[in-house]
């Protein structure tokens, strides 16, 4: 249940970068934070401001799990999260939004807004603090950023970027002494103002980011990119949306155009207000192939529309059918290669086109190893996944591999009800390319009617390995009625390896994002990077705003050698004691500010705990 937010802070700390000091929290929390080490540091931004990270850790349970794990190296899960408004909590209520996973009840609190935090989770098996929150690192003095995405894993040495939603900030986080955060830069909206709502990172190399700003320019009208190119967009939250390069400092190095120089096709791509030159260009999902020079994005939505009603978009051809590549071998220059549409499918005829299995791509993902080139994209409306062979190519050609339809019934037992606008969301290929991991929030009760049973939500994986392997001259596509539910017909299609599901038979809200757990403790008691994940992490939550909540809970999946899916059941609450850690809480390390939104994670360890 939620708690309500009395005693919220007036101010978030004077302190300077160094100072370490003890507080203790409001008492009757249920939680034992007796001994906070606050530590901030500061930098100061474009706009001449000053802007911080302050760190809450908690110094006891970190000793704790130090002299209980004879000295093993932790691993932290870190979690991009925001505070809870009231914003939040009245939304669907007041639009009555149908299809709603938020709760009903106890919506109206005193939720002020407070500061957003990267929270760092006790990640490291065995450890007596499994499952605890040992630091929470807010950020100032923007408040209610809405933190959404950060980059799809962590590597030694890599900064942390993360993006406020409706801020249209950047964060970059310095993880290599967790649990303790320092900040590196910020980018301001005065710093790309081609582009807003920034969504999803990938940190190349040498360090630098490349990320998808949804968005249109944060002005209407003509924009100049940094290679002199100009679009004509339709202000803050609209179209065309972009691609920014950052530097490890937040400093922009490059803005680039998503938007093609000729209009796209205008009866799928529905421009509010409209543009001279219709556009599809919103990218959300990013993933990048540095030896191939190679990139590729999503187009999700046009995001302001998606705040009018997630559910019933004013035109369905507001969510978006099409991936771009791009070529990246300037790394200052990406160049959109090829738009292409994604296929319609056989439920298309059938129903809604907001339902069309080539309906909102939110996020895409691309093979690692180098003899593969192909990429696979998902689609948050239409319930399905799609596969190309060769991002490279100057036309790659998509087609549909797996409608979610057939892993319904192991996600939600009793039930085929995935498939259209289930909400999928995170999409990611193992190291070894062998699996292929999806999230889904589920769907409510009642989306498509009164008979509509709705479905719950969970993750599933996928053997993907006969499709990637066999290259350009691969067979599957869902094309049938009868494959919708029982998978793809041709031998090399994908089959359903594992599935779990979260929060099985209540339309909470299942997990929107997820991460693989790249790191694994080896010999010398170091950390290193393996190709063979033994568990992933989840987060129920999308944007309250839009309608979309969930429960705000934080799980871990255990992954079996077979591929099969467990709750891990060990990683707790430490307030409630049930499985998961819930951000619907009272009191964190840095205060009793209530209730907060998890969007997205990353398994990190300090970088003097991993050897390459």
């Amino acid at each position: 249940m939620r708690t309500s937010k009395p005693g919220r802070k007036a101010a978030l700390g004077l302190l300077a970068v160094g100072i370490v000091v003890g507080v203790t929290t409001v008492p009757g929390t249920g939680n034992a934070y007796a001994d906070i080490a606050i530590q901030r540091s500061d930098i100061t931004g474009a706009d001449g401001r000053n802007y911080w990270v302050e760190n809450h850790v908690d110094r006891a349970a970190v000793q704790e799990a130090q002299a209980a794990n004879g000295g093993r190296r932790p691993e932290y899960l870190v979690v991009w999260a925001g505070d809870e408004n009231v914003a939040d909590t009245v939304v669907s209520d007041v639009k009555g939004l149908p299809g709603s996973l938020s709760n009903t009840v106890d919506k109206v609190r005193n939720d002020l807004p407070g500061p957003d935090f990267m929270a760092v989770i006790d990640a490291t098996k065995g450890s007596p603090t499994y499952g605890k929150v040992v630091n929470t690192a807010t950020v100032g003095p923007l408040v209610e950023n809405e933190p959404h995405h950060t980059q799809y894993a962590w590597h030694k040495g890599d900064k942390i970027f993360a993006g406020g939603l409706f801020s249209a900030a950047t964060y970059v986080f310095d993880v290599k002494n967790l649990p303790d955060l320092t900040l590196s830069g910020i980018s301001l909206p005065t710093q790309t103002l081609c582009g807003s709502v920034p969504d999803a990172y990938w940190v190349m190399k040498d360090g630098t980011a490349y990320g998808t700003y949804m968005g249109g320019p944060v002005v209407p009208g003509p924009c100049t990119y940094s290679n002199g190119e100009v679009r004509t967009g339709n202000g803050f939250a609209g179209t065309p949306g972009e691609v920014v390069r950052l530097g490890e400092d937040g400093k922009n190095l490059a803005e680039a155009p998503a938007a093609t120089t000729t209009p796209e096709d205008p009866t799928q791509c529905l421009n509010m207000p409209a543009l001279s030159q219709p556009s599809c260009a919103n990218p959300h999902g990013i993933q990048v192939r540095e030896d191939l020079n190679a990139m590729v994005t999503s187009d999700y939505a046009e995001p302001r529309t998606i705040i009018l009603d997630p559910v019933r978009s004013p035109s369905p051809y507001l969510r978006r059918p099409t991936v771009r590549t791009w070529d990246i071998s300037d790394r200052n220059h990406p160049k959109v290669k090829a738009v292409s549409y994604l296929p319609t499918g056989p439920r298309s005829t059938a129903t809604d086109p907001l339902h069309t299995e080539n309906r909102a791509v939110m996020e895409t993902t691309v093979t690692n190893l180098p003899g593969h080139r192909g990429a696979f994209a998902m689609t948050m409306q239409g319930g399905a996944i799609f596969y190309t062979p060769d991002i490279t190519a100057e036309n790659p050609v998509w087609r549909e591999v797996f409608d979610n339809t057939a892993a319904g019934d192991l996600v939600d037992p009793g039930s085929r009800n995935f498939g259209p606008s289930d909400n999928g969301g995170w999409l990611q290929t193992s190291p070894d390319d062998r699996t292929l991991y999806h999230a889904v929030m589920g769907r409510k009760a009642g989306t498509f009617g009164k008979d509509d049973p709705g479905a719950s939500g969970g993750v599933f994986a996928l053997d993907i390995s006969k499709l990637v392997d066999a290259g350009d001259g691969y067979a599957c596509s869902v094309d049938t009625t009868e494959e919708i539910t029982a998978g793809g017909a041709e031998a090399d299609c994908p089959t359903v390896r594992g599935a779990v599901p979260i929060n099985e038979g209540t339309s909470a809200g299942g997990p929107h994002w997820g991460t693989l757990d790249n790191l694994t403790l080896g010999d010398g008691g170091f950390y290193h990077e393996t190709d063979q994940p033994r568990r992933l992490a989840t987060a129920d939550y999308f944007v309250a705003r839009t309608g979309l909540d969930g429960d705000h809970r934080v799980c871990l999946v255990d992954i079996a050698p077979d591929g099969a899916l467990t709750l891990d059941q060990g990683f707790t609450d430490e307030v409630s004691g049930n499985t998961c850690v819930n951000f619907n809480r009272k009191s964190w390390p840095h205060g009793s500010f209530g209730n907060a939104k998890p969007h997205s994670m990353l398994f990190v360890t300090a970088d003097a705990d991993v050897k390459d």
